[in-house]
Protein backbone atom coordinates (compact mmCIF):
# COMPACT_ATOMS: atom_id res chain seq x y z
CA UNK A 1 0.00 0.00 0.00
CA UNK A 2 2.97 2.34 0.80
CA UNK A 3 4.29 1.80 -2.48
CA UNK A 4 1.22 3.01 -4.24
CA UNK A 5 0.88 6.20 -2.57
CA UNK A 6 1.98 9.33 -4.81
CA UNK A 7 5.08 10.14 -4.52
CA UNK A 8 4.51 13.98 -4.59
CA UNK A 9 2.32 16.61 -2.59
CA UNK A 10 -0.98 17.60 -4.02
CA UNK A 11 -0.55 21.61 -4.97
CA UNK A 12 -3.13 23.19 -2.33
CA UNK A 13 -5.88 25.60 -3.85
CA UNK A 14 -4.60 28.91 -3.14
CA UNK A 15 -6.26 30.89 -0.58
CA UNK A 16 -8.56 34.12 -2.28
CA UNK A 17 -8.16 36.76 -0.31
CA UNK A 18 -10.87 39.15 -0.97
CA UNK A 19 -10.56 42.94 -1.72
CA UNK A 20 -13.14 45.77 -1.26
CA UNK A 21 -14.30 47.24 -3.79
CA UNK A 22 -14.82 50.98 -2.75
CA UNK A 23 -11.85 51.81 -1.23
CA UNK A 24 -11.08 55.30 0.11
CA UNK A 25 -8.01 56.24 -2.52
CA UNK A 26 -10.95 54.74 -5.07
CA UNK A 27 -13.93 57.02 -3.71
CA UNK A 28 -11.78 59.49 -4.76
CA UNK A 29 -11.01 58.95 -7.76
CA UNK A 30 -14.10 58.39 -8.99
CA UNK A 31 -15.03 61.93 -7.24
CA UNK A 32 -12.69 63.66 -9.09
CA UNK A 33 -13.72 61.98 -12.44
CA UNK A 34 -17.58 63.25 -11.65
CA UNK A 35 -16.70 66.39 -10.83
CA UNK A 36 -14.48 67.25 -13.82
CA UNK A 37 -16.96 66.06 -15.83
CA UNK A 38 -20.09 67.81 -14.39
CA UNK A 39 -17.41 70.78 -15.44
CA UNK A 40 -17.12 70.19 -18.97
CA UNK A 41 -20.87 69.44 -19.18
CA UNK A 42 -21.27 72.58 -17.75
CA UNK A 43 -18.45 74.37 -19.97
CA UNK A 44 -19.77 72.80 -22.76
CA UNK A 45 -23.55 74.12 -22.13
CA UNK A 46 -22.04 77.75 -21.60
CA UNK A 47 -20.27 77.61 -24.95
CA UNK A 48 -23.06 76.09 -26.88
CA UNK A 49 -25.44 79.15 -25.07
CA UNK A 50 -22.85 81.77 -25.85
CA UNK A 51 -22.38 81.04 -29.50
CA UNK A 52 -25.88 80.87 -29.86
CA UNK A 53 -26.59 84.18 -28.59
CA UNK A 54 -23.80 85.51 -31.02
CA UNK A 55 -24.92 84.20 -33.66
CA UNK A 56 -28.66 84.49 -33.41
CA UNK A 57 -29.43 86.71 -30.78
CA UNK A 58 -31.07 90.18 -32.36
CA UNK A 59 -28.26 92.40 -30.37
CA UNK A 60 -25.99 90.89 -32.28
CA UNK A 61 -28.01 91.28 -36.32
CA UNK A 62 -27.10 93.78 -38.80
CA UNK A 63 -30.96 95.18 -38.76
CA UNK A 64 -30.10 99.02 -39.82
CA UNK A 65 -28.40 100.93 -42.87
CA UNK A 66 -26.96 103.00 -40.11
CA UNK A 67 -25.45 100.17 -38.80
CA UNK A 68 -22.81 100.60 -41.00
CA UNK A 69 -20.04 103.43 -40.72
CA UNK A 70 -18.35 104.86 -44.01
CA UNK A 71 -15.03 106.90 -43.22
CA UNK A 72 -12.63 107.87 -46.41
CA UNK A 73 -15.45 108.55 -48.85
CA UNK A 74 -15.70 111.73 -51.10
CA UNK A 75 -16.69 110.75 -54.40
CA UNK A 76 -18.25 107.10 -53.42
CA UNK A 77 -21.82 107.31 -52.33
CA UNK A 78 -22.62 105.56 -49.10
CA UNK A 79 -25.35 103.73 -50.63
CA UNK A 80 -22.88 102.05 -53.17
CA UNK A 81 -21.47 100.75 -50.33
CA UNK A 82 -24.58 99.83 -48.11
CA UNK A 83 -25.61 97.56 -51.62
CA UNK A 84 -22.89 95.60 -51.40
CA UNK A 85 -24.41 94.37 -47.28
CA UNK A 86 -27.96 93.99 -48.67
CA UNK A 87 -27.82 90.02 -48.48
CA UNK A 88 -26.58 90.06 -44.85
CA UNK A 89 -29.03 91.80 -43.52
CA UNK A 90 -30.82 90.22 -40.40
CA UNK A 91 -27.45 88.25 -40.26
CA UNK A 92 -25.17 87.99 -37.00
CA UNK A 93 -22.25 90.76 -37.28
CA UNK A 94 -19.74 87.52 -36.81
CA UNK A 95 -21.39 85.37 -40.28
CA UNK A 96 -20.34 88.37 -42.39
CA UNK A 97 -17.68 87.14 -44.42
CA UNK A 98 -15.12 90.06 -44.07
CA UNK A 99 -12.58 89.40 -46.89
CA UNK A 100 -15.15 88.60 -49.45
CA UNK A 101 -17.23 91.66 -48.73
CA UNK A 102 -13.92 93.80 -48.94
CA UNK A 103 -13.44 92.33 -52.26
CA UNK A 104 -16.80 93.73 -53.21
CA UNK A 105 -16.15 97.03 -52.37
CA UNK A 106 -13.09 97.26 -54.11
CA UNK A 107 -14.53 96.38 -57.20
CA UNK A 108 -16.42 99.63 -57.08
CA UNK A 109 -14.70 101.96 -59.50
CA UNK A 110 -13.84 105.03 -57.56
CA UNK A 111 -12.88 103.05 -54.22
CA UNK A 112 -8.82 101.70 -54.79
CA UNK A 113 -8.29 100.17 -51.39
CA UNK A 114 -10.94 99.11 -48.61
CA UNK A 115 -10.97 97.87 -45.33
CA UNK A 116 -13.96 96.20 -42.91
CA UNK A 117 -14.02 95.74 -39.94
CA UNK A 118 -16.84 94.50 -37.20
CA UNK A 119 -17.37 96.66 -34.29
CA UNK A 120 -19.36 94.30 -31.27
CA UNK A 121 -22.14 94.17 -31.05
CA UNK A 122 -23.91 94.57 -34.23
CA UNK A 123 -21.63 97.27 -36.37
CA UNK A 124 -19.73 97.50 -39.64
CA UNK A 125 -17.16 100.22 -39.69
CA UNK A 126 -16.30 100.17 -43.63
CA UNK A 127 -12.85 102.54 -44.08
CA UNK A 128 -11.80 103.12 -48.00
CA UNK A 129 -9.22 104.80 -49.99
CA UNK A 130 -10.36 106.67 -53.33
CA UNK A 131 -9.01 106.47 -56.61
CA UNK A 132 -7.30 109.92 -57.85
CA UNK A 133 -7.98 110.89 -61.17
CA UNK A 134 -5.16 112.25 -62.99
CA UNK A 135 -7.18 113.49 -66.45
CA UNK A 136 -10.14 113.31 -68.44
CA UNK A 137 -10.36 110.66 -71.12
CA UNK A 138 -12.78 111.09 -73.83
CA UNK A 139 -14.14 107.56 -75.14
CA UNK A 140 -16.26 108.63 -78.40
CA UNK A 141 -18.68 110.91 -76.95
CA UNK A 142 -18.10 110.28 -73.50
CA UNK A 143 -16.35 112.57 -71.24
CA UNK A 144 -14.88 110.07 -68.04
CA UNK A 145 -12.19 110.47 -65.87
CA UNK A 146 -9.14 108.35 -65.54
CA UNK A 147 -6.55 107.26 -63.08
CA UNK A 148 -2.47 106.55 -63.02
CA UNK A 149 -3.31 102.73 -63.25
CA UNK A 150 -5.93 102.76 -66.26
CA UNK A 151 -8.81 102.46 -64.13
CA UNK A 152 -12.01 104.42 -65.83
CA UNK A 153 -14.31 106.67 -63.53
CA UNK A 154 -17.33 107.95 -63.81
CA UNK A 155 -17.73 111.60 -63.04
CA UNK A 156 -19.21 112.45 -59.96
CA UNK A 157 -22.19 114.91 -59.90
CA UNK A 158 -19.87 117.61 -58.03
CA UNK A 159 -16.40 117.77 -57.88
CA UNK A 160 -14.13 120.44 -59.63
CA UNK A 161 -11.18 118.92 -61.94
CA UNK A 162 -8.60 120.68 -64.04
CA UNK A 163 -6.88 117.87 -66.25
CA UNK A 164 -6.22 117.40 -69.85
CA UNK A 165 -8.09 115.31 -72.05
CA UNK A 166 -6.40 111.80 -72.58
CA UNK A 167 -7.66 110.45 -75.90
CA UNK A 168 -6.76 107.12 -77.79
CA UNK A 169 -8.01 104.53 -75.43
CA UNK A 170 -11.34 103.36 -73.85
CA UNK A 171 -13.04 100.71 -72.12
CA UNK A 172 -12.25 98.08 -74.58
CA UNK A 173 -8.99 98.30 -74.39
CA UNK A 174 -7.55 96.32 -72.00
CA UNK A 175 -6.73 97.07 -68.49
CA UNK A 176 -2.83 96.38 -68.98
CA UNK A 177 -2.55 98.49 -71.69
CA UNK A 178 -4.60 101.41 -70.65
CA UNK A 179 -2.36 101.52 -67.47
CA UNK A 180 0.90 101.56 -69.69
CA UNK A 181 -0.54 104.69 -71.19
CA UNK A 182 -1.42 106.44 -68.41
CA UNK A 183 2.17 105.50 -66.72
CA UNK A 184 3.60 107.02 -69.78
CA UNK A 185 0.88 109.93 -68.99
CA UNK A 186 1.72 110.56 -65.67
CA UNK A 187 5.67 110.44 -66.48
CA UNK A 188 5.24 113.07 -69.67
CA UNK A 189 3.00 115.39 -67.08
CA UNK A 190 6.08 114.97 -64.19
CA UNK A 191 9.11 116.13 -66.44
CA UNK A 192 7.48 118.76 -68.06
CA UNK A 193 6.39 120.00 -65.08
CA UNK A 194 9.86 119.91 -63.59
CA UNK A 195 11.02 122.12 -66.61
CA UNK A 196 8.13 125.17 -66.23
CA UNK A 197 5.83 124.59 -63.64
CA UNK A 198 2.64 126.04 -64.98
CA UNK A 199 3.36 123.26 -68.09
CA UNK A 200 0.90 121.23 -66.98
CA UNK A 201 -1.55 123.71 -67.24
CA UNK A 202 -0.90 124.58 -70.85
CA UNK A 203 -1.09 120.97 -71.88
CA UNK A 204 -4.86 120.81 -73.51
CA UNK A 205 -4.85 117.29 -74.87
CA UNK A 206 -2.63 113.84 -74.80
CA UNK A 207 -3.03 111.30 -77.85
CA UNK A 208 -1.88 108.35 -75.84
CA UNK A 209 -3.12 105.29 -79.83
CA UNK A 210 0.53 105.61 -80.07
CA UNK A 211 2.56 103.80 -77.34
CA UNK A 212 5.55 105.18 -78.49
CA UNK A 213 4.56 108.24 -79.29
CA UNK A 214 2.83 110.68 -76.60
CA UNK A 215 0.91 113.49 -79.41
CA UNK A 216 0.30 116.70 -76.66
CA UNK A 217 -1.52 119.50 -77.97
CA UNK A 218 -0.21 122.54 -76.39
CA UNK A 219 -1.79 125.70 -75.74
CA UNK A 220 -1.24 129.57 -74.95
CA UNK A 221 2.58 130.10 -76.98
CA UNK A 222 2.83 133.01 -78.90
CA UNK A 223 5.64 134.53 -81.07
CA UNK A 224 7.88 136.44 -78.93
CA UNK A 225 9.95 138.01 -82.02
CA UNK A 226 9.61 141.30 -83.60
CA UNK A 227 10.06 140.20 -86.44
CA UNK A 228 6.75 140.30 -89.52
CA UNK A 229 5.63 136.83 -87.83
CA UNK A 230 4.90 138.53 -84.62
CA UNK A 231 2.08 139.96 -85.53
CA UNK A 232 0.06 136.41 -85.73
CA UNK A 233 0.28 136.61 -82.12
CA UNK A 234 -0.47 132.29 -82.46
CA UNK A 235 -3.31 131.79 -80.15
CA UNK A 236 -4.01 128.49 -82.01
CA UNK A 237 -2.59 124.84 -80.22
CA UNK A 238 0.31 123.34 -81.32
CA UNK A 239 0.05 119.64 -81.53
CA UNK A 240 3.77 117.99 -80.10
CA UNK A 241 5.10 114.71 -80.86
CA UNK A 242 7.79 114.09 -78.12
CA UNK A 243 8.18 110.31 -78.60
CA UNK A 244 8.72 107.99 -75.57
CA UNK A 245 11.39 109.35 -73.38
CA UNK A 246 13.24 112.36 -72.37
CA UNK A 247 10.14 114.18 -72.54
CA UNK A 248 11.72 117.23 -69.87
CA UNK A 249 14.66 118.09 -72.49
CA UNK A 250 12.60 117.74 -75.57
CA UNK A 251 9.61 120.20 -73.90
CA UNK A 252 12.66 122.61 -72.74
CA UNK A 253 13.72 122.66 -76.41
CA UNK A 254 10.37 123.31 -77.69
CA UNK A 255 9.32 126.36 -75.20
CA UNK A 256 13.37 128.01 -75.94
CA UNK A 257 13.09 127.58 -79.76
CA UNK A 258 9.60 127.86 -80.70
CA UNK A 259 9.80 131.62 -81.45
CA UNK A 260 12.64 131.37 -84.10
CA UNK A 261 11.12 127.96 -85.55
CA UNK A 262 8.26 130.01 -85.75
CA UNK A 263 10.16 133.04 -87.67
CA UNK A 264 10.93 130.42 -90.54
CA UNK A 265 8.19 128.68 -90.95
CA UNK A 266 5.42 131.06 -90.14
CA UNK A 267 2.48 129.74 -88.37
CA UNK A 268 2.97 126.30 -86.92
CA UNK A 269 0.11 123.76 -86.72
CA UNK A 270 2.65 120.85 -85.33
CA UNK A 271 6.28 120.00 -84.52
CA UNK A 272 7.70 116.98 -84.19
CA UNK A 273 10.55 116.41 -81.71
CA UNK A 274 11.25 112.22 -82.37
CA UNK A 275 14.40 113.43 -84.08
CA UNK A 276 17.95 113.62 -82.62
CA UNK A 277 18.33 118.02 -82.91
CA UNK A 278 16.31 118.49 -85.12
CA UNK A 279 12.46 119.47 -85.10
CA UNK A 280 10.15 118.54 -88.14
CA UNK A 281 7.36 121.31 -88.46
CA UNK A 282 3.41 120.68 -89.97
CA UNK A 283 4.64 117.96 -90.79
CA UNK A 284 0.96 116.92 -90.11
CA UNK A 285 0.10 119.71 -92.59
CA UNK A 286 0.21 120.43 -95.98
CA UNK A 287 3.23 118.89 -97.29
CA UNK A 288 4.51 122.06 -98.59
CA UNK A 289 4.85 123.68 -95.33
CA UNK A 290 6.55 120.50 -93.73
CA UNK A 291 10.16 121.92 -93.03
CA UNK A 292 12.79 120.28 -90.49
CA UNK A 293 14.59 122.58 -88.33
CA UNK A 294 17.72 122.41 -86.18
CA UNK A 295 16.39 122.21 -82.54
CA UNK A 296 18.94 125.26 -82.34
CA UNK A 297 17.62 127.25 -84.68
CA UNK A 298 19.68 127.00 -87.42
CA UNK A 299 18.50 127.89 -90.81
CA UNK A 300 15.94 124.41 -91.82
CA UNK A 301 15.44 122.48 -95.33
CA UNK A 302 12.07 121.97 -97.08
CA UNK A 303 11.81 118.01 -96.52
Amino acid sequence: MADEEPKYLRRQKPVEIKRRKFSRQAWKTYLRVTMWTAVGLAGAGAVYQCGRFLLTSPEMALLHPDQISLEGNHYVTPESVRKVFVRDRGRSVLRIPIAERRHQLETISWVEQAAVRRVLPNRIQVEITERTPIAFLRDGGDLSLVDAHGVILERPLEGDFHFPVVTGMGREMPLEDRQQRMQQFSKFMQEIGSVKREAADQVSEVDLSDARDVRATLTDFTNPSASEAADLNQPAPVLVHFGESDFAGKYQTFIEEFGAWQDRAGRIESVDLRFSREAVVNQDGTPSASQVLAAKGTPGRLR
